[in-house]
């Protein structure tokens, strides 16, 4: 390739190209994509109803329509609500290639049966082929949906820090200590209206939250939904109120806010306090779910994100294409969120891929401990601490152990991958 085409060759083409040399990360993003299919489709491969039938000269499809009361838009009719699915005579079914649910219980084959031992099945179709647990419990479909809590966690986690960090760390980086300025009137309003928004959209609403999370997911995002408009509306209304206010001479000082000094003091204080610590402190007090696990992995791992950040602002700041932004006389806001963040979010990236490897790790941990998720709930890191009660039950620690370790490898190589194709010295 000439210089000429190499020049007008966009930059993340470059890193495209430079990621693609490198055999081991390219097959580990391959693996994620599997990961995310076997996630979103978990229901269809493992699943105790269903996935079509014929019942009565009716035609039903059980598992979309569990996922449609799951999220509270269905209801199951009135003959179906506490059908025994394996035990109905219908005129055509087809069912999931692995037929059991992860919470199901065989009693047929319980006190923790092998891969490889006899099993009192029907035929091969009903065969658990990576053994049960002690209650007669599939590990395979364990597995299978265990995948998408783990991307769920890991995912939705890094989202939050990712948002949390990005925000926190550019403030710091593009405004330094003196270049954001804000009127009297307008820090105590914002400091009130941050205070009262927080207890109206979510102290206040509470027990709402928690009922909607027992009801379906899809009304908790509902109700979460409301807290956030009702948190962005206060915040609104007290900004509205500062123009007239801001008549009175005193109220309308301005006064420089050093963000970058705030917002590095407040990285030290999060990465100074034991992350595991802290989780578990929080999980202690709240009624575990995993959407509080989420949550608060996300809120605890945003430093990382916000380091990077803030240092490629340092010098993306300074450079001539910010500079002539400002001669035309956009505002800072505007350069910062249009221009200066969407140029800096190259080791954003790699910090993202280790971060969804922590999170997985850190989800896994409390699982393993048995804190941090419904006991209904099974995950990887639960289906490993079964091991603990019989440790002559090799496949429940091999399976899930290896899965664990597996996702949690791939994206460390992505990540590593990334960090050599954004390298300068690679590029040569």
């Amino acid at each position: 390739m000439d210089k000429t085409s190499f020049n007008k060759e966009s930059y993340w083409s470059i890193v495209k190209r430079q990621y693609a040399k490198n055999r081991l990360a390219v097959w580990s993003l391959r693996f994620v994509y599997v990961i995310i299919f076997l996630g979103i489709f978990a229901d269809f491969l493992a699943n105790d109803k269903p996935l079509y039938c014929k019942y009565q000269g009716e035609n039903y499809f059980p598992v979309l329509k569990d996922f449609s009361v799951k999220i509270g838009i269905g209801k199951w009719p009135k003959e179906l609500s506490n059908a025994f699915w394996k035990e109905m005579s219908y005129d055509r079914v087809i069912w999931a290639p692995v037929p059991y649910y992860p919470s199901e219980m065989d009693f047929n084959n319980s006190q923790y049966v092998g891969p490889f031992d006899m099993q009192d099945v029907k035929s091969k179709r009903w065969r658990h082929w990576l053994g049960t647990d002690e209650l007669g419990r599939d590990v395979l479909s364990g597995l299978i949906h265990g995948t998408r809590i783990a991307m769920l966690v890991g995912i939705i986690s890094m989202v939050i820090a990712s948002f949390i960090g990005i925000l926190l760390g550019s403030l710091a980086g593009f405004f330094g200590d003196n270049k954001f300025k804000m009127s009297l009137v307008r820090i105590i309003l914002n400091i009130i209206c941050l205070f009262l928004g927080f207890f109206y959209a979510f102290t206040s609403r509470s027990f709402v939250l928690a009922e909607s999370i027992k009801n379906s997911y899809g009304d908790f995002f509902f109700q979460f939904f409301i807290s956030v408009l009702i948190f962005i509306a206060i915040v609104i209304i007290g900004n509205l109120i500062v123009s007239p206010l801001k008549r009175i001479s005193f109220l309308s000082k301005q006064y420089a806010i050093p963000l970058d000094i705030i917002i590095c003091r407040l990285i030290e204080i999060f990465i100074s306090i034991p992350r595991l610590l802290l989780i578990l402190a929080i999980i202690a007090i709240v009624k575990p779910s995993i959407l509080l696990v989420m949550g608060v992995i996300g809120a605890t791992t945003w430093t990382g994100i916000a380091r990077f950040i803030r240092g490629e602002l340092l010098q993306v700041k300074n450079l001539e294409y910010i500079e002539a932004a400002k001669s035309l006389g956009y505002s800072n806001m505007r350069i910062l969120f249009r221009h200066a963040i969407p140029n800096s979010l190259t080791p954003v990236l790699i910090s993202i891929a280790f971060g969804i490897a922590g999170a997985i790790l850190i989800e896994s941990s409390l699982s393993f401990l048995g804190i941090g998720v419904p006991a209904n709930t099974i995950t990887w890191g639960k289906m490993l601490s079964f091991a603990r009660q019989a440790p002559e039950a090799w496949w429940l620690a091999i399976f899930p152990g290896f899965a664990i370790f597996i996702t949690i490898t791939i994206f460390n190589l992505i990540g590593e991958g990334l960090t050599d194709a954004i390298d300068p010295k690679s590029k040569q």
